[in-house]
């Protein structure tokens, strides 16, 4: 018969040993519930950078579609005829020929459009109607043109124009800004202002008395489309980023190249500046009042869109001419039938609306 002392001590050290080996379970997991633990916590750890992930793709691909540049293809075009009279199809006849409404560069233009408004930018607009604000001093390269003014390289004549300096050289510009060319301002250095030219990165310094700063909060959401090829006009309305509104499509005649005195309707960007419910003009070669032109809306030098000329400044307003839509014939002005001329005079805004000017 076993030894009753030593049977109890033993029976004590077991009983001691299951209660250690409880304990230990109790504090420490076994390994293969401590592996699960781990695996689900790198699962849900993965599932969070995960969606983290996702979340910044969205908001990466959300910023890249907001600052990416609009091509024409981005652009909408939709008929919502405000002005009805006279109304110019896509494509119609003119003699032995057909002419368009250049869908292609006006969404091309307006692309643009809304590309340099992206980004908030300080504008202002360039000006030196009649030398107003001082005769630009001559160019580095210049020549007299057919009209025998002094002009740059471009073919931008001094006369009602702005000079470009490339800084440090403040004596002698590089060539000349046209009058209403809208700017970007960039920086005050002394007696100028570097300013981008409307969709340019290039950057020139101009004197400050020649720039004139427009809202802060303008939008260029009137936009008047002169197409001097195909003799038309169109006018439209931004709707939304990317839509735009066709308010009319109407005849028109650009200025003709006939030195000494007619001259082209020049190509590019430029703001409506000015306004006059008649525009008075004289004669060739002389200050004698020829007659007014009605509702005109003056966009660079002594360029304005404007109703039928009528030749006897007490003359009444005449509607329309039989020549509007055929050849460029005015001095550098575009003429339109007078009510559509006041339809633009009444409905798109100084300092607001941009006039493009285009082939």
């Amino acid at each position: 018969m076993p030894n009753k002392r030593k049977l109890l001590v033993t029976n004590r050290k077991t009983s001691l040993g299951l209660l250690f080996a409880l304990v230990l379970s109790a504090s420490f997991p076994s390994c293969t519930g401590g592996t699960r633990q781990a695996e689900e916590d790198a699962e849900e750890r993965a599932e969070a950078d995960s969606l983290a992930a996702r979340e910044q793709f969205v908001r990466d691909s959300v910023e890249a579609e907001r600052t990416r540049p609009l091509t024409a293809a981005d652009i909408t075009v939709e008929k919502e005829f405000l002005f009805e009279d006279y109304l110019l199809e896509d494509s119609y006849p003119y003699g032995d020929t057909i002419r368009v409404i250049k869908w292609d560069k006006i969404k091309e233009n307006l692309a643009t459009i809304e590309n340099v408004q992206k980004v908030k930018h300080k504008w202002g607009v360039i000006q030196n109607y009649k030398n107003l604000n001082g005769e630009a001093p001559l160019v580095h390269t210049w020549h007299r043109n057919a009209y025998k003014l002094v002009s740059d390289s471009l073919n931008i004549a001094r006369y009602q124009s702005v000079p470009l300096y490339r800084l440090p050289d403040s004596v002698t510009p590089r060539r000349y800004g046209r009058d209403g060319t809208p700017v970007v301002f960039r920086d005050s250095v002394g007696g100028y202002y570097t300013l981008s030219l409307y969709d340019g990165d290039e950057e020139w310094a101009v004197p400050k008395k020649y720039v004139h700063f427009i809202s802060d909060s303008v939008t260029f959401g009137h936009i008047v489309f002169v197409d001097r090829s195909d003799q038309n006009i169109v006018t439209m309305e931004r709707a939304e980023k990317g839509r735009w509104l066709v308010r009319s499509t109407n005849p028109c005649t650009t200025g003709k190249h006939n030195p000494p005195f007619q001259m082209e309707t020049p190509l590019g960007t430029f703001l409506v500046q000015q306004k006059k419910a008649k525009m008075f003009y004289t004669h060739d070669g002389s200050s004698r009042i020829a007659g007014y032109a009605p509702y005109a809306s003056r966009f660079t030098n002594g360029g304005y869109l404007h109703g039928v000329p009528v030749n006897n400044p007490n003359g009444k307003i005449i509607e329309y001419s039989a020549s509007l839509g055929t050849t460029p014939r005015s001095h550098m002005c575009v003429r339109n039938a007078s009510s559509h001329a006041k339809f633009i005079y009444d409905n798109f805004p100084t300092e607001e609306t941009l006039v493009v000017v285009i082939d």
